[in-house]
């Protein structure tokens, strides 16, 4: 990697290079490739949309649109500077170098406690679809088996991991086309065998009009619906561990716009003109299975529930990697125990993945014995860290950019569209959707965004007295001494 010029870098920060100490190049194309399609299919589009319907109506499409939009515009900036700069650590590498260190330290940390609270809520949520399936195992041993096995195909290689999500994610891809194909078809008449009265392109308008809430529900909804998001950025983490991360950061991010468009705005066009927006069934059975019982569709809960299920280990799968590659980065900066940044002989980064699995092991028993208390805290504490992390990316992309174009103009192979209009842009729509958080009590988001903000000004109070105490003492004052910048 071309050194970066030292005038160019803010105080604190470091040089960064791509992830080839200890970790390995395991990933293949085709891991890469489907690991981007399905990093933006998450459980909760799933089981998370009915309750988006129920509040906007058909409207929901524009509040999906408006997100979907700020996540493309976000990853582009990612892409950006991943392909710029490949790294392990993604846009807290990015955050550190642009920011500083405070900024890095906090949003890596910030990043893998919502991603081990994730572990928890889906390994539930798994244990519940099989606890259905065969109850004579009990539903804790489930959560435990799946945690256990899915951190097993997480030990042994980065290879093992990618194929178990190729085909977790293949399931996922495959369901949702086959849902629009079939759902597209019926809604215009032309599905063989299928006579369904309530579908309709009527339904966009037939039942209250399009915005039967008023338009002040698609903000709502935006609210409902922006989580079921995170995950697109997983793609720019594991594409250190490929061949090729730059050509593999360009393919992935070019790729974001039409990924969004078929499988969000796609399918969900489908759920809300096949039956009506206000049916019962979209709240009883979820949206995706009411919409299958509509075409009498033998057994469509189950295959419903199967799809869920894969989605869960899907996300699981995918959650334990990144939250594991993200504190392996943290210590290969010194911003975590040394031995997270420990790899074996495999590229695996054993004691990055047991930490966060313990931690994941954790949550899951206080979902069992304290639900409503501790485990609450846990999940809503950790609600808004996606919208804190695309808030740090476009800052860091704001800094970063006039960085590359001085010093290595030809590593600009992805570039942020009108820069930085539409970053400044992307920054107000994200902090308008934190200010709009504050209003909602309805759904709790007002109580999730101040206890995320809680804890990550913790977290970045931690991480300033680390470096106040670091300076005090002298230590790191050699490597800060050596990248650090004027701005």
């Amino acid at each position: 990697m071309t050194t970066t010029n030292k005038a160019q870098m803010p105080p604190g920060s470091r040089e960064q290079t791509p992830a080839s100490d200890g970790l390995q190049a395991g990933l293949k194309d085709r891991h890469l490739s489907m690991i981007a399609i399905g990093g933006v299919i998450g459980a909760g589009l799933f089981v998370g949309s009915s309750s988006g319907i129920a509040t906007a109506g058909p409207g929901i499409l524009l509040s999906y649109a408006l997100v979907g939009t700020m996540v493309v515009l976000v990853m582009r900036m990612l892409g950006e500077m991943s392909a710029a700069n490949p790294t392990s650590g993604s846009f807290s590498a990015h955050a550190d170098r642009a920011l500083g260190r405070w900024a890095g330290f906090s949003i890596g940390w910030l990043y893998w406690f919502f991603w081990v609270v994730v572990l928890a809520v889906e390994a539930t949520a798994g244990a519940v679809i099989l606890e259905g399936w065969i109850p004579a195992v009990p539903q804790w041993a489930w959560a435990l088996i799946v945690m256990v096995v899915l951190t097993a195909t997480n030990l042994v290689s980065v290879s093992s991991y990618g194929e178990f999500e190729f085909w977790f994610a293949g399931i996922k891809v495959v369901a949702i086309a086959a849902f629009i194909v079939v759902g597209g078809l019926a809604v215009f008449g032309v599905l063989p065998g299928v006579d369904s009265r309530s579908a309709g392109l009527a339904n966009l308008t037939s039942h209250g009009g399009f915005l039967p809430n008023g338009p002040g529900a698609i903000l709502t909804g935006m609210l409902l619906v922006v989580f079921s998001f995170m995950g697109s950025e997983i793609v720019t983490l594991a594409a250190g561990e490929t061949a090729d991360p730059r050509r593999a950061v360009t393919k992935a991010t070019n790729s974001v716009i039409w990924r969004i468009a078929v499988f969000y705005l796609g399918s969900i066009f489908v759920v809300v003109t096949l039956l009506p927006w206000n049916d019962p069934s979209v709240t009883e059975k979820g949206s995706y299975v009411a919409a299958l019982d509509s075409l009498d569709i033998a057994h469509a809960g189950q295959i419903m529930n199967f799809i869920v299920l894969t989605s869960v280990l899907s996300c699981l799968n995918s959650g334990l990697y990144t939250a594991s590659r993200m504190v392996f980065s943290l210590g290969e900066r010194g911003d975590a125990p040394k031995s997270f940044a420990r790899t074996t002989s495999r590229g695996a980064p054993v004691a990055a993945v047991l930490a966060s699995v313990a931690f994941g092991f954790v949550a899951v028993f206080f979902n069992y014995a304290y639900p409503d208390t501790i485990f609450l805290f846990l999940v809503n504490s950790s609600g808004a860290v996606a919208l804190f992390v695309w808030l740090v990316i476009c800052f860091s992309q704001l800094r970063l950019r006039k960085v590359i174009e001085r010093d290595e103009p030809e590593k600009l192979v992805v570039r942020m569209w009108l820069y930085p209009y539409l970053t400044w842009a992307t920054i107000a729509l994200i902090v308008f959707v934190l200010g709009y958080m504050l209003t909602d009590t309805e759904h709790d988001n007002r109580e999730i965004l101040l206890l995320s903000l809680l804890v990550a000004a913790l977290v970045v109070a931690i991480a300033l007295v680390r470096e106040r105490i670091g300076s005090a003492s002298g230590t790191g004052k050699d490597q800060r001494d050596e990248t650090a910048v004027r701005p």
